[in-house]
């Protein structure tokens, strides 16, 4: 027996190693005489294509074997990680990559307090003089990520991760959808602006037979080809797991069968409008002022996107990834490349800009508030004195001004404009700060910061230098399930592997979409734990406190300035 099987290998093993040997020849023919459009493979056939796999691999193995080059060191990337695991997040010895560079340095209190004499109130108002404020529970929030650069199951992992632990979601210029609605429990008073479908005795007993050889995932998968067979939108309804109706929102149902109150097993979410208008256009893509209204039956907020940091363009979608689904949340033509105009169309002034922010608190009764990137403080110096002239006049201003650093990422941006365009992020938070506070408008325009923000020393900083919130993608993705393969944009010939930056059926299928929403409230949870014992180590309670005098700053060269405002007066010769 044990010689047939030998005698089996040794001829198993001699056939595959003369085919091996017949494609090298055959591909040694191919490069060196019969493609010509790799040079490389002419003059060094089949070994030069090492060259290419190495590429290949290039992207997904540099973090693990390169120092990290984006963060001050790979200890802040391991936090995240960590923070999302909810493991002991403590560092031995020392840090990996030591800060030799330029940094700030936070001040501690002679007097600190325990952790658990810190609030925990960290909630913010946004919108004071509007009928319906925004109290956000959490200074920190997801930055936008649209529904269509994210992966249907990674929107529903963040939104399960928001509602849980209490942070604002920014839905991205991609327009609400139904997987920011997935955690929607509806009651027989939604189903009047829902589309519902009914479950079958046939598919429930499919459902159950599934689950049991199979997963619940996979269930709800094959429950929902039954129900929708032949809808090509079919994704865009969402499973309820008490009912095991399916459900979407019904964008035709009247204005007044839409919710009066944000339904609470909703997250806090923020609407953001594009350039584009997805989401709030009509069919000859303008403004829709009643499909906007329904919209924000949804969301605690609008920020208008005027520009980002790593792309001043518009927003750039590839159609790849403009599905079915995406088509009919945007209102566009399925898989077409999607290219959001520069210049937001109500926009052409500064006082057009203004009028429709008003229009906007008018419809909504809820803050309005800008997406901006600075890189010239002459410039956002005239918007401000602008905006201090309407105050004074009694006509409307912004709640609230995003600021996106020049430093910020994005998954599909040109490389000309990345970290080409825009301050850095204190750089650009003190040029805010500053110019706010010079035309009394502080206490009127709350101040989001983001760019480069992981960890709750990068939170506390970014308070300190002025900033009312904070908000984070990268470190959101991470705790997603993110490895930093930067293949999110969908225009190469990769996909995101882990199946949250990508639309490929395939990669999707494999995303937890519980599991991650767990991890990502725990990244949240583990922030604010971190800023608690900061604040502990400062000596304050509340992060109001937080302000420019709790700050050092280290230059490169070793110069140290107690004083962080004649540091910056020093740099930014303004």
């Amino acid at each position: 027996m044990i010689e047939r099987v030998w005698t089996f290998l040794g001829n198993f093993t001699e056939l595959f190693l003369s085919l091996a040997f017949l494609a090298i020849v055959a591909l040694f023919i191919y490069d060196r005489f019969i493609q010509r459009e790799h040079q490389l493979l002419i003059n060094y056939p089949v070994i030069g294509r090492f060259r290419y796999f190495f590429e290949l691999l290039r992207e997904p193995l540099r973090q693990y074997f390169a120092e990290e080059t984006f963060y001050e060191s790979r200890d802040k990337i391991d936090w995240v990680y960590k923070a999302a695991k909810d493991v002991p997040n403590y560092q031995s010895f020392s840090v990996s990559q030591p800060f030799s560079g330029s940094r700030f340095i936070l001040k501690h209190s002679a007097n600190v307090k325990n952790d658990d004499e810190v609030s925990d109130d960290f909630s913010i108002v946004f919108g004071e003089k509007r009928e319906k404020p925004f109290v956000a529970k959490s200074p920190i929030i997801r930055s936008a990520m649209s529904d269509g650069a994210l992966s249907p199951e990674a929107v529903r992992a963040f939104s399960i991760g928001a509602e849980l632990s209490n942070f604002p979601l920014n839905v991205g210029e991609g327009s609400l959808t139904s997987n920011h609605l997935y955690t929607l429990s509806p009651t027989k008073e939604d189903e009047k602006y829902l589309e519902i479908i009914e479950p079958t005795a046939k598919a429930e007993t499919v459902f159950k037979l599934v689950e049991k050889i199979s997963n619940k995932e996979r269930a709800i998968k094959v429950y929902k080809k039954i129900l929708l067979k032949g809808i090509p939108t079919a994704n865009t309804y969402i499973y309820n797991d008490a009912t095991h109706k399916l459900f979407r929102v019904n964008w035709d149902a009247p204005l007044e069968n839409f919710p009066k109150e944000i339904p609470d097993t909703l997250p806090d979410l923020i609407f953001q409008m594009s350039s584009g208008l997805y989401g709030v256009r009509d069919k000859d893509g303008n403004f829709d002022e009643i499909r906007y209204q329904k919209v924000m039956s949804f969301c605690r907020m609008t920020e208008i996107k005027i520009a980002q940091g790593a792309k001043q363009t518009g927003g750039k979608l590839a159609g790849s990834k403009v599905s079915a689904d995406i088509a009919y949340y945007r209102g566009v033509e399925e898989g077409k490349n999607l290219f959001s105009p520069n210049r937001f169309p109500y926009a052409d002034t500064i006082e057009h800009l203004m009028d429709f922010v008003g229009k906007l608190q008018e419809l909504s009764k809820k803050p309005v508030g800008l997406k901006i990137v600075i890189s010239d403080a002459k410039h956002i110096e005239n918007v401000v004195q602008e905006i201090a002239k309407r105050k004074e006049q009694g006509l409307s201003i912004p709640d609230f001004v995003t600021v996106d650093s020049g430093e910020g990422g994005s998954a599909t941006a040109p490389l000309e404009l990345m970290e080409a365009v825009g301050l850095t992020t204190h750089n650009a938070l003190y040029v805010i700060d500053k110019t706010l506070k010079k035309y009394a408008l502080k206490n009127d325009i709350k101040i989001i910061i983001s760019g480069k923000i992981l960890t709750p020393d990068d939170v506390a900083i970014a308070l300190s230098l002025g900033a009312d919130a904070v908000g984070i993608a990268r470190g959101f993705m991470m705790s997603g399930g993110c490895i930093r393969a930067r293949m999110c944009s969908g225009f190469g010939t990769h996909q995101c592997p882990v199946g949250l930056a990508t639309q490929d059926p395939r990669l999707r299928a494999s995303y937890l979409v519980i599991k991650k929403g767990y991890e990502i409230a725990n990244y949240h949870r583990n922030i604010i734990k971190g800023l608690k014992t900061i604040l502990a180590v400062m000596g304050y309670e509340k992060i109001d406190k937080l302000n420019h005098k709790n700050l050092t700053y280290k230059s490169e060269n070793g110069e140290i300035y107690f004083d962080i405002d004649k540091y910056f007066e020093n740099k930014l010769h303004t």
